[in-house]
């Protein structure tokens, strides 16, 4: 029953992977890796079976006829007249079991295989034995398995040799007359030994290449002592394995015990002696007391491999002074030239969750996506993005039939303008609501709504079955006030709730014609406690179940008898899963690794998930190895992606991106592009994978508005930035210049602060452009060392251009985390803040932004406050924000406010549309003035703090109160001002 249950079980996973495959039209990869497998299980296990099998017959062979008298003998008979009865039977399992094991192992090498047979030059020597790349990349690793299974067959041939030669007699190991071994037993044993001597030598002269990743030296690669010691030692073991294994296979003729003795002496004591104790000797004595000098070159090596290897070579570096003073004319045509994200994409996800969630039911991701799209004007504007994603049905209904056939798709695209805020601290949406409207519909046009692809919901849903829960029909009275750009353009007046609701002519109705996906006879239905749509999937996603067969397999697959008992379920209907766009590029493309960050775009009528693919490898020479986990985690990666970072064969050293995939929300589509088409492992694929990866210029000029730079690749390359910024070896020997990238400065995580996407103009540059940067410390210290930024926009020549700014050493230019500390300490800022902190009132700093300003950099962080006690209504409000430029800080209601009080009001540039304009009293002083405003000061801050404690208890009655109350202390800070 085990045997057939597992049978059942794997024959119906692989059938189901197979229509998987069929049904996204990549059968090509499954048959190709299905067959690549065979291929190798296939001769790893001919092999190990003729060669452990014809060792095991010639030892049956050559057993003695007689065998001398012994109580060791006499044992053995009983085992003998066991055996041979059955001899035929043992000998089939044994053989059998062993070429199974090694032909299961062997399937698993197809990568490197099919690497092998395909792989493409890269036009790159390595530094010193002069091969192509290539060598390295894809035929030195496939030698090594090749040269494994050879090893483990003949080891075992060797072990099944000497059991059944002991068994019958021809190897004893109680023996008077000193032959403790047949004259057939020391042949055969000794051409077995002979085999894997020889196979020795090949592997010596193998490791010779292999010195490029060595870690022997004081970098990755071949040292001094690998290129003059080891590399000669491994020369000589060579020779000298070959003439063992010639001596080795001699004694067919001499018959002599003491031949292969000998030879092993010889091979262990020059193992010993030349492979061992002359490097060591040469790495102490003359190495390491010479080290800078001897290892220079080689070091230099390693930079330019790791800088070539991890597409920093042509990073773009320049001195950068970092002016802290400016005059009143500089601020003034800096500051209207400055336009901020100011929208945290992980604070604001709470707000969208409470502005745009609708039902219970529908998910936002924690931490939302930064992308491009027009306003009104036809201008690109950084944009937040998310989908609506339908997270499961609610808790009380969580059965199977709603969570697989009727809750099955999310519906709608949101975006909210990431430098507009709006008069009450929200974000401005250009797309909100249900049906999906707003600026944004008017510029993309009418698009496919329904995400059943995405990354929340059941792992499969069953569609053309039950009707389809699609939205809520009142859902735009769900969602309150919803801030648009028209809301943001007079930041004096709160939108009304009438003006934020979509026109009621927008409301959809029963009457209305069915939506896009729904047949005439769908659309609104009346339920008990209002109206909501049901929907039909029209779409080409999924397997189709086209027989009673089909179910039974999906039935088994998911342990699910439902499959087979629901009957609404019929040949019309089919199945989705593998949703997750992240897992469906993996699957079809199974040689390539997937960015941890796909994003959600409209193109082209349909939402898409745009995700970033990688090729990699650990086989470039000289290039030093990081843990590709390790290396992009930070603060907003969840600790389920460290706990990865412990397993082995994470290592790469080479990555390039260089396909970008599409996923389709509605039906599945997956589409992969070459991006970068000059890569060699990319088209070492291709080549094993012809068909399935389309050109650059199949993609759609929408698509390619929207594409980015990945955030993995910017996190490994600032990895490696941190060390291998430096390209001249003496520095990079002495260490003094390396950098670490900063831990949050918000104090949120202990992890390293994460990239962030803004659009900034780099000095030097005509005009901003769509990046992605980050800010790094010197090792051991908190003060700013570089700022490095990539060029994002896909339109822009400098796509993917390394920029850095590198700050002086001798001057201290505050770091992330000094100026945090500078916030946390400055007397204006604590005033301002004091009444929220000691409310109940919670504040989160969102993303602490640095920009090049005016010579100089501006850092920029706004200040949330979510209402305390509100409980799971309550969302984070932008209120304050905080700046700081050289070791200046000042806080603000909005980022002019700030900035003109950061720099004493020597000018206050006119608010960003959407924005609140800088109110006309001054910043609050730190310093109370003397009068009697003082006590009014004080009787008004006190009021303010206790309004705030019984907010938490009469949400309702204490709102109004604590208005009167900030504007008492308001009123009573300008008297106390105008006083002075």
């Amino acid at each position: 029953m085990v045997v057939i249950i597992a049978g059942l079980m794997f024959a119906a996973n692989f059938w189901t992977d197979y229509m998987w495959f069929q049904s996204v039209g990549f059968t090509s990869v499954f048959l190709t890796e299905l067959w690549t497998r065979v291929l190798l299980f296939a001769v790893a296990a001919l092999v190990m079976a003729v060669i452990v099998g014809i060792s095991i017959f010639f030892a049956y062979r050559a057993r003695p006829g007689i065998r001398p008298m012994s109580l060791e003998q006499q044992g053995l008979d009983r085992y003998r007249q066991s055996i041979d009865p059955h001899r035929r039977l043992f000998f089939w399992i044994a053989v059998g079991a062993l070429a199974l094991l090694s032909g299961a192992a062997a399937s698993g090498d197809w990568r490197a295989y099919l690497q092998f047979v395909n792989g493409v030059d890269f036009g790159v020597a390595d530094p010193e034995f002069r091969m192509d790349i290539a060598f390295f990349t894809f035929v030195y690793p496939f030698l090594r398995i090749l040269l494994g299974y050879l090893y483990a067959a003949v080891i075992l041939a060797f072990i099944a040799a000497v059991i059944v030669h002991y068994l019958y007699g021809g190897v004893r190991l109680q023996n008077d007359t000193g032959q403790r071994a047949t004259p057939a037993a020391r042949v055969h044993l000794s051409v077995l030994l002979g085999l894997f001597v020889l196979l020795r030598a090949g592997s010596y002269w193998l490791d010779r290449y292999g010195l490029v990743f060595s870690e022997r030296g004081y970098t990755f690669g071949a040292s001094y002592t690998d290129v003059n010691a080891v590399k000669t030692a491994l020369t000589i073991l060579t020779v000298i394995s070959v003439i063992c294994a010639l001596l080795f296979f001699a004694n067919i003729y001499f018959k002599n015990t003491m031949v292969p003795v000998a030879s092993l002496g010889l091979l262990v004591l020059s193992a010993v002696i030349v492979g061992v104790a002359y490097p060591e000797i040469v790495q102490r004595f003359q190495v390491n007391p010479n080290e800078q000098r001897l290892e220079s070159d080689y070091i230099q090596r390693n930079i330019d491999s790791t800088r070539a290897a991890y597409d920093i070579e042509d990073a773009q570096a320049e001195p950068y002074d970092a002016t802290t003073e400016l005059s009143a004319e500089d601020l003034v045509q800096e500051a209207q030239g400055t336009t901020v994200r100011l929208a945290d994409p992980s604070v604001v996800s709470q707000t969208f969750q409470q502005m745009q969630q609708v039902r219970g039911f529908y998910q936002f991701p924690d931490v939302l996506e930064v992308d491009r799209y027009p306003d009104a004007d036809g201008n690109l504007i950084d944009t937040i993005v998310a989908v609506r994603e339908l997270d499961g049905p609610p808790s009380d209904q969580n059965n199977w039939l709603n969570r697989h056939l009727i809750y099955t798709h999310g519906y709608g695209f949101v975006a909210a303008a990431g430098t507009q805020i709006d008069a009450e601290g929200r974000p401005v949406f250009t797309e909100y609501n249900i049906p999906p409207r707003g600026e944004l519909s008017d510029v993309v046009g009418e698009y496919q709504e329904r995400v059943y692809y995405g990354r929340e919901g059941a792992d499969y849903v069953i569609v053309q079955a039950e009707e389809e829960y699609d939205y809520p029909l009142d859902a735009e009275g769900e969602t309150g006030d919803v801030p648009t750009p028209e809301d943001a353009v007079d930041p004096e007046v709160s939108p009304s709730p009438d003006d934020a609701q979509a026109p009621a002519d927008a409301e959809t109705t029963e009457e209305e014609a069915p939506a896009e996906g729904e047949s005439a006879e769908e659309g609104a239905e009346e339920g008990a406690g209002g109206s909501q749509a049901y929907n039909r999937y029209d779409g080409s996603g999924g397997v189709q179940l086209d027989s009673f067969f089909e179910r039974i397999l999906y039935a088994i697959k998911y342990q699910e008898p439902n499959i087979l008992l629901n009957s609404a379920i019929t040949t019309d209907s089919r199945i989705l899963y593998e949703r997750d766009p992240l897992d469906r590029v993996e699957k079809v493309a199974p040689f390539l690794t997937v960015d941890s960050r796909p994003y959600p775009a409209v193109v082209d009528g349909k939402i898409v998930w745009i995700v970033d693919a990688y090729t990699t490898s650990d086989g470039y020479p000289y290039a030093n190895r990081i843990d590709f986990t390790q290396a992009v985690t930070d603060t907003f990666t969840d600790g389920t992606l460290q706990q990865v970072s412990t397993l082995p064969g994470n290592e790469v050293n080479y990555i390039r991106n260089s396909v970008k995939a599409t996923v389709d929300a509605y039906d599945g589509t997956v589409t992969l592009y070459a991006w970068d088409e000059e890569d060699p492992v990319l088209q070492t694929w291709m080549g094993a994978f012809p068909g399935i990866v389309e050109d650059k210029d199949e993609m759609s000029e929408e698509l390619i508005d929207h594409l980015r730079y990945p955030d993995d690749l910017f996190k490994v390359q600032r990895e490696i930035m941190r060390e291998y910024h430096v390209t001249d070896p003496a520095a990079y020997y002495g260490g003094q210049d390396f950098w670490a990238v900063p831990n949050d400065p918000t104090g949120a995580t202990d992890r390293p602060e994460s990239p962030y996407r803004q659009t900034i103009q780099f000095p030097g540059d005509e005009e901003a452009s769509f990046s992605l940067t980050t800010t790094y410390v010197p090792r051991g210290r908190e003060n700013l060392a570089a700022f490095m930024a990539v060029d994002s926009d896909p339109r822009s020549e400098d796509y993917g251009q390394l920029k850095l700014l590198e700050l002086p050493r001798s001057t201290v230019i505050f770091g992330p985390g000094q100026v945090q500390n500078a916030f946390d300490a400055d007397a204006n800022v604590r005033e301002v803040l004091l009444p929220l902190e000691q409310s109940n009132a919670e504040v989160t700093r969102g993303n602490l932004l640095t920009l090049p300003f005016a010579g100089g950099l501006l850092y920029v962080e706004p200040l949330y406050v979510q209402a305390g006690g509100g409980g799971a209504a309550s969302f984070p409000l932008l209120q304050q924000v905080m700046v700081g430029f050289g070791e200046e800080v000042a806080i603000g209601s909005n980022l002019p406010d700030a900035l003109s009080n950061l720099f004493d009001g020597a000018a206050a540039p006119p608010a960003e549309e959407g924005e609140e304009e800088a109110p006309e009293e001054e910043a609050p002083e730190s310093e109370a003035g003397s009068g009697g405003g003082d006590q009014d000061v004080t009787d008004a801050l006190n009021e303010a703090v206790e309004a705030w404690e019984e907010a938490q208890e009469n949400q309702q009655e204490s709102d109004e109160r604590l208005r009167e109350a900030l504007e008492a202390l308001e009123e009573a800070l300008g008297e106390d001002q105008g006083g002075n």
